[in-house]
Formats: C-alpha cells, sequence, structure tokens
C-alpha cells in the first residue's frame, strides 16, 4: 500500500492543512464526513477543532459508533490537538454538563483539555520526537496534555516535563499541529505507521 487512502474528518477543524501535509508525505487524502466515506479510507486523521463539538457533530451525522468499530478493528488514526482529546479513553474537563467531549477510546490514556491555558497562552518551541532525527516545531494552541498512560502506550514527546505526544499501536496523537508548519516528518509517520513500515 504505497499510497493509502487516508481520510481527514472534515466536521470542524482545520482541516485543509492536514490534507494538504498528507499528500506531500504519500497519501492520497480525501475528507471524510460521512459513514461511506470512513468505510472507504485506509486510516484517517482527526484534527484540532473544538473537541465537544466535533464529538457532538460525530453523534449528528452518525459517525461516533462506527468510528469507534474501527478503530477497535485496528484502523491507523492520527489525532492533533481536538483530536488527541478525542483518541483518549479519558478526559478530565471534558465540557459543560450535556455538551462533554465524548471519547473514542482509541488509545488507553486521560488526557486534560486546554491544560496549557487559553487561546492568549497559546505557544511554539522546539521538542525532541523520539523516532524522529532533529527537533520538532510545535505549535500549541489551547493544548491538552496527557497526566496518564496505559502500559502499552509509548510516549514520543514531552514539553514543559507534561506528555504531549503518545502512541499506542497504530493510533498516534499530539497536543500540538504539525500541520501548521512545512515540516511534514510527523504527517510521513503516520503514512509509514499505516504502510506497516514503523
Amino acid at each position: 500500500m504505497s499510497r493509502p487512502r487516508v481520510g481527514v474528518l472534515a466536521l470542524q477543524g482545520d482541516t485543509r492543512e492536514h490534507l494538504a501535509a498528507l499528500g506531500e508525505a504519500g497519501a492520497e487524502p480525501m475528507t471524510v464526513r460521512r459513514r461511506a466515506e470512513l468505510d472507504a479510507v485506509d486510516a484517517l486523521v482527526i484534527p484540532g477543532g473544538e473537541s465537544t463539538t466535533m464529538s457532538h457533530l460525530l453523534c449528528d451525522f452518525d459517525l461516533l459508533e462506527p468510528l469507534r468499530a474501527r478503530l477497535a478493528e485496528g484502523l491507523p488514526v492520527y489525532g492533533a490537538c481536538a483530536g488527541m482529546i478525542m483518541l483518549a479513553s479519558e478526559i478530565l474537563d471534558a465540557g459543560a454538563r450535556g455538551r462533554q467531549a465524548l471519547p473514542l477510546r482509541g488509545i488507553d490514556m486521560t488526557v486534560r483539555r486546554n491544560a496549557f491555558g487559553r487561546q492568549v497562552d497559546s505557544f511554539e518551541g522546539d521538542i525532541a520526537f523520539a523516532g524522529i532525527n532533529g527537533p520538532v516545531r510545535a505549535v500549541f494552541i489551547r493544548a491538552p496534555w496527557v497526566e496518564r498512560v496505559g502500559a502499552t502506550v509509548q510516549v514520543l514527546a514531552r514539553a514543559a516535563d507534561h506528555i504531549v505526544a503518545v502512541r499506542q499501536g497504530a493510533v498516534l496523537a499530539t497536543a500540538f499541529h504539525p500541520e501548521m508548519t512545512g515540516d511534514r516528518r510527523i504527517h510521513q509517520l503516520f503514512v509509514d505507521i499505516v504502510n506497516g513500515r514503523r
């Protein structure tokens, strides 16, 4: 599978940037808004955005349970920022009662929403990332962090002593937005995971 079909969940968030990055990393990118589109992809990216809104749109579009099922079957998924929150097995500060972010349970981890602060507290910096040579420029916007990981979860990166990138099997998550830089190494890592190379 040299050019896997990698979908980007296009309900809300920065879809266009991920589509471009995936294309540059050797995938055949496509948007996913419907069940048939989800069924047609080899892998999926859940972009940044607002995790509570995205969770409820998954319900509105009848995608929540099908996505949970495909994750359980081994679908490779990469979640960035809000995508990381949604991939968690447990979400702290999940939102107002009745409008909470709904965990997809793709990675055995506990994630805290907006852990680094509000929009005005957004920042960027270089971090070390396991398996990638040289520093990675990480853009954090209302970013989460990981407070707990299960025994089979690999910690890939930290920032300010907090876990900001993890992998469990074919599921990858970052608290930051690699699509906002010109660096395609994390998208390339994900495409390699989809292709069984890493």
